[in-house]
């Protein structure tokens, strides 16, 4: 990786309190600093790092060019909100931090986050784009907040500032994404050579993990996955059966007048419902279907009860269903058996 030198150049205007972002535009902002820190520091121990804010009352020089991450969280844990960005004293100043580093033979990157409305005009930051261009200086911008907006003044000044593709603007709409993560995939971390390891975001990788990186993580998430590979397996070839004793079990368990529960209807379409929720066992189609429309018949008798049951909505009933015989003798054998049992709780009731 070759050697850089960059300067992050934040936005600490009042609208960085919006909560458009997650949790906030500022918060957002400065778990972003911190991954950029640890991408550019990662990519080369030589690296270094600046920080800066352009709102307020004037841009204000938190951090110079470190290699101290310890440096960049006080400093942003300090950073107050106020008034409104200056992006073109901002980033000139930025220009003049990186003029004045002590290995010259560093590449010079600024990285500017924009959260609210630009007070420039396009003119001007065409014409601040060209001299960045002439100084060797490279720029990327997180677009974020105000896009819709800042969009047009900020393409023209990239366009202005790009040099062989060094310069890159990333707009991030609103969102419940979090403003880092979309940083990972993109060209502010990626830069010229690709991005530094660790920082690829899972691309390319089964469950988002390199191997190489973390072998044990990525073991423990192929188990899991076969371990849950077959437990859906195992449930799906025991499905007919539980759906059949589902059925029979809900049935029986309804109130007959449906007080305190379900109404007639309802309980019919559940039974009917659950009753039908898989196929038969692979071997053995034929008596698992005639057990599953038994159990079914069973279960529609038993929601109806014997007061409100009707021979012709039966056979209409069972006639609707695929593969199923009315007149098998476990159907009927199964429907005259709830009759006789409803006679008989009738007869005791009395």
């Amino acid at each position: 990786m070759f050697l850089e030198a960059t300067v992050l150049v934040i936005d600490n205007s009042e609208w960085m309190r919006n909560g458009d972002y997650t949790p906030t535009r500022i918060e957002a902002q400065n778990d972003a600093v911190t991954l950029l820190f640890n991408a550019k520091t990662q990519s080369n121990p030589e690296n270094t790092v600046g920080l800066l804010t352009m709102a307020g009352r004037s841009p204000n020089v938190l951090v110079t060019l470190t290699n101290d991450i310890g440096k960049i969280l006080t400093a942003l844990h300090g950073v107050q909100l106020g008034g409104k960005p200056n992006l073109n004293t901002g980033v000139q100043i930025a220009q003049l931090i990186l003029k004045h580093r002590e290995n010259k033979t560093q590449r010079q990157r600024i990285v500017v986050f924009i959260g609210s409305p630009i007070v420039e005009d396009e003119a001007a930051l065409v014409a601040l784009g060209k001299k960045l261009k002439k100084n060797n200086v490279a720029v990327d911008v997180v677009n974020f907040g105000e896009d819709a907006e800042n969009t047009p003044k900020l393409t023209a000044f990239i366009g202005a500032v790009n040099n062989n593709d060094n310069s890159h603007l990333v707009t991030v709409p609103p969102g419940p994404h979090i403003l880092s993560d979309v940083l990972i995939t993109s060209a502010v971390i990626s830069g010229e050579d690709g991005p530094p390891p660790g920082f690829s975001g899972g691309a390319g990788f089964e469950f988002g993990v390199d191997p190489s990186l973390d072998p044990e993580l990525a073991l423990a998430l192929r188990i899991s996955m076969e371990e849950e590979r077959a437990r859906q397996e195992r449930a799906t070839g025991g499905a007919p059966a539980a759906a059949g004793a589902g059925a029979a079990e809900a049935a029986s368990a309804a109130p007959a007048d449906g007080a305190g529960g379900s109404t007639e209807d309802d309980m019919l379409a559940q039974a009917l419902a659950m009753s039908m929720g898989g196929g038969p066992a692979a071997g053995d189609e034929d008596v698992d279907m005639l057990d599953e429309d038994a159990a079914m018949a069973r279960a529609i008798a038993m929601s109806m009860g014997d007061n409100t049951a009707d021979a012709d909505f039966m056979n209409s009933v069972l006639n609707s269903l695929p593969g199923v015989d009315p007149n098998d003798p476990r159907l009927q054998s199964a429907l005259q058996g709830d009759k006789k049992d409803g006679d008989e709780s009738k007869d005791g009731k009395k």
